[in-house]
């Protein structure tokens, strides 16, 4: 908590301009179960491109359960997901399209650890995009000067911190051309003083105009990014607000309460 505390004093709002107004991601009463217990309820959002959302609430309110229905590694039961319009269903070649055009940063790093740091990020290119192995190697070098660790191309995870793994596994997800990125508490696993070197690379994707959905508690890297902030508690969508409104005036009882531990 501490050091959340203290990125709130240090880090101030990018200014961005408003997002454009293509739609990239829509969806319509969505609804997932998981046996009799249901996990989502009712979700309704639209996201345009450019825009930088924050989610936010108690554990096993659905967060991360409704970022991962956006790249089909959840599936709903009802309702609707339209990604860069293409809705996802059961068809493979939609769910395919999709995951193209979505990145997504998991809390564990998910990196091969039998392959190098360029080999971890150049292998989706080859195979997925058809890019030759030159092109990859460029592409993947590019994107990991972005995240300052070039000299660590030829390492292997295990030989990097946690900081660096999660920097890698940005990289690697920004090696596919994503026209979304999706965090999913990119932070959680990491001990505090790594935290704000991922936090960085974040807000420099963000500074770009990335669309960007982050599952996060870390508070002030939403007042500095997010355009809007979401609190989810049971499945369902509570709130959301720009983070001003957010963090001043909460209109919900239970999203005062999560504020207050949160940040107290």
């Amino acid at each position: 908590m501490n050091a959340m505390n203290a990125a709130q004093t240090t880090l101030t709002p990018i200014d961005n301009g408003e997002p454009g107004s293509e739609l990239v991601i829509r969806m319509v009463n969505v609804q997932k179960w998981y046996g009799d217990f249901q996990v989502l309820r009712d979700i309704n959002l639209e996201v345009r491109r450019g825009e930088r959302i924050v989610i936010c609430g108690p554990s096993g309110s659905g967060k991360s359960t409704l970022l991962r229905c956006i790249n089909r590694l959840e599936e709903h039961q009802q309702g609707h997901i339209v990604i860069n319009r293409v809705e996802l269903t059961n068809d493979m070649r939609r769910i395919d399209a999709v995951r193209r055009d979505v990145g997504m940063v998991f809390q564990h790093f998910n990196l091969f650890p039998h392959l190098t740091i360029l080999e971890n990020c150049t292998l989706a290119p080859i195979w997925s995009k058809k890019y030759t192995p030159k092109e990859a190697k460029e592409v993947a070098m590019a994107y990991l000067t972005k995240v300052k660790i070039p000299d660590q191309a030829n390492k292997y995870p295990s030989q990097l911190s946690g900081g660096q793994q999660q920097r890698v596994a940005i990289a690697r997800a920004l090696c596919m051309s994503p026209k979304v990125m999706l965090f999913d508490e990119p932070t959680s696993a990491l001990d505090p003083e790594m935290v704000k070197e991922v936090l960085d690379t974040m807000v420099s994707l963000a500074e770009d105009g990335t669309t960007m959905l982050s599952v996060t508690h870390e508070m002030g890297f939403a007042r500095q990014v997010a355009n809007r902030v979401i609190f989810m508690d049971q499945g369902s969508i509570v709130e959301e607000a720009a983070p001003a409104e957010f963090f001043s005036n909460p209109k919900h009882e239970r999203t005062r309460l999560f504020l207050s531990q949160l940040l107290h």
